[in-house]
């Protein structure tokens, strides 16, 4: 397998992707490892529901240079430095980190597609408070990609 795009974010469960990875990996590592994480607006699944995909990029435009886009940033920039230098510890080459903003599920699968990527590696659980009403981010994942999923627990 020549890509593997792994998402991460700040949860407890997204953790289980650094050992899932070695342990599938541990033989032949992948030529590309791609680091994903998505900003998201905070929001909740109601304003997921009625915004729609203008509405979503007006929204993102209007937050340039802001303060709560700036954090976005940092946060982003934290999250990814730490899996790097997780992955970096078990000599694995070939990362690169990518940040988009948007829906989880949408942007880890338009990610995946872009880059032409053999599998898709998430945690089983996120952040997300409404699992039981929406279904997780990576079983819509699972269930919306044509790519190959495997989700670590």
């Amino acid at each position: 397998m020549k890509k593997v795009l792994i998402a991460v974010d700040e949860s407890k469960g997204s953790l289980s992707v650094i050992d899932t990875f070695l342990d599938i990996f541990s033989c032949m590592r992948p030529e590309e490892v791609i680091l994903l994480y998505v900003e998201k607006l905070e929001g909740g699944p109601m304003m997921d529901a009625m915004l729609g995909g203008p509405e979503m990029a007006a929204m993102k435009e209007a937050l340039k240079g802001t303060d709560y886009q700036n954090m976005l940033d940092k946060k982003a920039e934290k999250v990814i430095d730490f899996y790097r230098a997780a992955f970096d510890k078990n000599n694995v080459a070939g990362i690169r980190t990518v940040v988009s903003e948007g829906h989880p599920a949408d942007e880890i699968i338009a990610t995946a597609k872009v880059e032409g990527v053999g599998m898709i590696l998430l945690g089983s659980r996120g952040k997300r408070k409404n699992i039981y009403l929406m279904g997780s981010v990576s079983r819509e994942v699972a269930n919306r990609s044509d790519i190959p999923v495997l989700i670590a627990k």
